[in-house]
């Protein structure tokens, strides 16, 4: 146990260690004079992404597919209610959601109970992260023509002020965005200078954050395409923000802001399957963050060009770690990328050298997704490496995930290549918004192979050390998965997860695989014993779907996957 947390806290920063102690201890006055005065507000102000629809009634409400009442002030900090349930109540997305007018006086009412039923620096609500979404949403709908109550106008201010004391530096990555944005937010919509004091805090965070956590091929450090997301769409709040408010930013940072979300915009193309919707690679699941469509067309709101659609061949995503091979009907999302930063493996799984396959369109193999955050077994076995396409060797996880959010000793990718070279570079794409490095992409053969390969370090610390060493070829028709270990084990199991939609059958070395609309995949093993065992897939917070799972034990010390749907369709 102490050698785990020694693995665990040896990577965190300073600020995040001393952080911790002042974020526990210290308790700010609370502050709560009157709001300052309204900015005024010039007519630019786009229509941001529209959320699902979560209030269903004067109180109820529909949250992470679990539905329940909030009749009374208790409501807010149920016992018996997960605690990320709670933070997303008090998220009022809903203000912000589809036909939000339809619904103004359930939401003006709910505002007012907020605000009469969760005393100042009292409860869930009050903390950080969900005080920063809260903040910009209740700017938003003001700025969409709904005119705040006083009294929540008053509780604006209030926790304005109480965030500005109680940012998440003990945390950093998408937490200290959330919480600077939200300063941003609030002072560029209130007047004189205390706001300015705000917007110039959170300006300043921003500024420094953006830099360090967007990588320089548009990924952002934490590896998760959900959050990745969720963070595109805060810079083209940002954005949007700075039209409705011209007189509070200066050119220079609306050009930043527009070029990371260009290039933000162009990762999250390549990290999407062609249903539109995010690989799950660490902490992702559908339904919490806007999708690709959505942000899309929220940029062209704000001018900005849209993504550029990957076509056939192999996008690298070198410094975040992801590669994309598309061949025809084919795309394959794969996983040659670190955990996440050191310092911040919170989101992270153990999934290194995982993939996911699309096939016509629909997904075929996957990674088991996200259901539910906390610090149960269940949390813990999506994070684990079983959960994911890849191998697992001797029963244990390629990265030490335990906890809820919590990483000891971790796997490093090694020896990544990729022949031939990407059709799109990121960094070139980076290079042509201004910045230095910009370079023609190259483009390969329309039907020659796209081959990848990568190795990683995470079950060194086993008493073999044994390393994984995976090779992906895609051709026309077919994609060949190639395991080798490199070392001493007693057992290694690839497994290939199935979508709910696909129905496997076959014998220890041969099958089809089912899709959707009667197309038939073949699949063929060698270097390992197959079996088709009963799964799950977690594509949303709450909720979990039948599947299947190919699973090939390994023989001897490599085994090799090969799917063919050229003659078998």
């Amino acid at each position: 146990m102490l050698l785990r947390y020694w693995h665990t806290l040896r990577h965190l920063r300073p600020v995040q260690l001393y952080g911790r102690f002042w974020f526990r201890l210290y308790r700010p006055r609370l502050d709560e004079r009157l709001a300052p005065p309204l900015r005024r507000l010039e007519p630019h102000w786009a229509t941001p992404v529209a959320r699902p629809v979560s209030l269903l009634g004067p109180e109820t409400l529909r949250l992470l597919n679990e539905e329940h009442r909030v009749a009374g002030s208790a409501d807010w900090n149920h016992p018996r209610r997960d605690q990320l349930w709670l933070y997303n109540l008090s998220y009022f997305d809903d203000l912000n959601a589809v036909e939000a007018p339809t619904r103004a006086n359930w939401q003006r009412a709910l505002l007012r109970r907020w605000v009469a039923e969760n005393p100042p620096g009292i409860g869930t609500g009050w903390e950080p992260y969900p005080t920063s979404l809260r903040i910009v949403n209740w700017v938003k709908w003001a700025l969409a023509g709904n005119a705040l109550p006083p009294d929540c106008l008053h509780s604006l201010a209030v926790q304005a002020r109480w965030l500005r004391r109680r940012m998440e530096y003990h945390l950093l990555g998408n937490h200290l965005l959330a919480n600077a944005k939200a300063l941003v937010f609030a002072g560029s919509f209130f007047h004189g200078d205390e706001a300015d004091a705000w917007r110039a805090q959170g300006r300043g965070i921003l500024s420094a954050q953006l830099c360090e956590q967007v990588l320089p091929d548009g990924g952002h450090c934490e590896r998760s395409p959900m959050y990745h997301a969720i963070l595109l769409e805060d810079v083209l709040d940002l954005v949007n923000l700075a039209t409705a408010y011209p007189a509070t930013i200066d050119p220079g940072s609306l050009g930043f802001y527009r070029d990371q979300a260009q290039l933000m915009a162009q990762w999250l193309q390549a990290l999407c399957h062609p249903d539109g919707e995010i690989a799950f690679f660490n902490d992702a699941a559908l339904g919490i963050a806007p999708t690709l469509v959505q942000l899309i067309d929220y940029g062209r709101r704000l001018g900005l060009r849209p993504a550029e659609s990957a076509a056939d061949g192999l996008v690298w995503l070198r410094e975040s770690g992801y590669l994309r091979l598309t061949r025809g009907p084919a795309v394959a999302l794969l996983d040659v990328a670190p955990i996440g930063p050191d310092y911040l493996p919170g989101h992270a799984h153990a999934d290194t050298l995982s993939f996911e396959l699309s096939l016509f369109g629909r997904r075929v193999i996957v990674n088991g997704g996200t259901s539910r955050y906390g610090s149960g077994p269940e949390r813990l076995a999506e994070r684990g490496t079983a959960a994911h396409s890849t191998v697992q060797i001797d029963g244990a996880d390629s990265s030490e995930v335990w906890g809820g959010f919590r990483v000891a000793r971790r796997a490093r990718p090694l020896d990544v290549r990729v022949d031939p070279v990407p059709h799109l570079d990121l960094v070139a794409l980076r290079g042509s918004l201004g910045r230095p490095g910009a370079r023609p992409p190259a483009t390969p053969s329309p039907d020659g192979p796209l081959l990848a390969s990568a190795a990683h370090d995470g079950y060194r610390r086993l008493p073999g050390r044994p390393l994984h060493r995976r090779t992906w070829e895609l051709t026309p028709g077919r994609l060949t998965v190639t395991d080798r270990i490199e070392g001493v084990f007693s057992e290694a199991t690839a497994r290939f997860h199935l979508h709910p939609e696909v129905v496997a059958e076959g014998t220890s070395e041969r099958g089809r695989l089912h899709l959707p609309g009667g197309r038939i995949v073949r699949w063929q093993v060698s270097g390992g014993q197959a079996r088709i065992v009963a799964d799950q897939w977690h594509p949303q917070f709450g909720l979990s779907l039948p599947a299947q799972c190919l699973e090939v034990v390994l023989t001897g010390d490599g085994c090799r996957l090969e799917l063919d749907w050229v003659i078998w369709t």
